[in-house]
């Protein structure tokens, strides 16, 4: 099978699932935070993943998720079959300077829809830094140990979301690609830095397998049309350190060297960073109807609007 970059499915995969789920043209989906990176992507592919299915999009303030009567009566409402839940306070620096308002935004939410969506499947995104980095290569079965306080609040929504068996959880890496609001990918925040002229410090010895947002939300929807349960890791095909995925990047982007420093964790002052939280995604790989790419052989071939 070779390796799809393009950003929706193929007219092949639009007929994948015309067996079970899909048969039901009336079916209601959430998607919580389609204002975000993920979310945009999740929407924009929807109509080819489902095609006819009506993809409501859960943004503030049109629906505030902290409300707890509000979110009920939405529920109630939409009656959704599927939930894709992307909202999340994924800023680690906000997450340690506020643990309570993480812990709100993190697990109370995801608690709220879970004891309320009634018949509907939810899908939480989660992340590569519930492990604590010391191994790297992480399989769904691996024990988790999170070091900060936002893996330590995705591991929580974890354990609310899998309490239901018919729930699923996918992890995810760092993640490329624009979004709304021009600040929510990785590409985004790198590519702003070097357009002020900032000298990005980048480590060499803390590794990460990085993703363009639109297999990840193409891999979301075909898990979620599946059936899929449980815990899967989506992420990239390569095994990257901060340093060289800057390098891959500046070289895409034709900026200077010089806007790229090397650093080592051992010379890093804040909170606790998982050196190595690479995620083993084969498991998932052999449920998925095209390759999870390299970051590395993708960006060659990416445009201005992909990154």
């Amino acid at each position: 099978m070779g390796v799809a970059y393009g950003a929706g499915a193929s007219t092949e995969d639009s007929t994948f699932f015309q067996e079970g789920l899909i048969q039901n043209m009336s079916r209601v989906v959430w998607v919580t935070g389609a204002g975000g990176l993920i979310g945009h992507h999740l929407m924009s592919i929807a109509q080819t993943q489902a095609p006819g299915w009506r993809v409501i999009p859960i943004v503030r303030p049109a629906l505030d998720l902290t409300d707890s009567c509000a979110v009920r009566a939405a529920l109630k409402a939409d009656a959704p079959d599927l939930i894709f839940h992307c909202a999340a306070q994924s800023r680690s620096p906000a997450c340690e300077a506020n643990p309570a308002e993480a812990r709100r935004l993190n697990v109370d939410v995801t608690r709220l829809l879970v004891e309320n969506c009634g018949k509907a499947r939810l899908l939480l995104f989660s992340t590569d830094q519930v492990f604590d980095g010391r191994t790297g290569n992480y399989s769904e079965s691996a024990a988790v140990n999170p070091l900060g306080v936002y893996g330590q609040t995705k591991a929580e929504a974890e354990q609310v979301v899998l309490s239901q068996p018919k729930h699923l959880v996918v992890r995810t890496s760092l993640t490329a690609g624009r979004s709304p609001t021009g600040d929510r990918s990785f590409t985004e925040q790198m590519r702003r830095a070097w357009t002020q002229g900032r000298t990005l410090p980048l480590f060499t010895d803390e590794f990460r397998n990085p993703l363009h947002a639109r297999f990840t939300a193409r891999a979301a929807w075909e898990l979620m049309l599946q059936g899929a349960q449980g815990i899967h890791h989506v992420a990239g095909a390569d095994r990257l350190s901060r340093w060289q995925i800057g390098e891959l990047l500046a070289q895409q982007c034709q900026v200077s060297a010089r806007l790229i420093a090397p650093e080592t964790l051992a010379t890093y002052q804040g909170a606790p960073r998982s050196p190595d939280s690479t995620l083993n995604c084969q498991a998932t790989q052999r449920l998925l109807r095209f390759t999870l790419p390299s970051f590395a052989d993708w960006i060659q071939t990416a445009v201005p609007s992909d990154l």
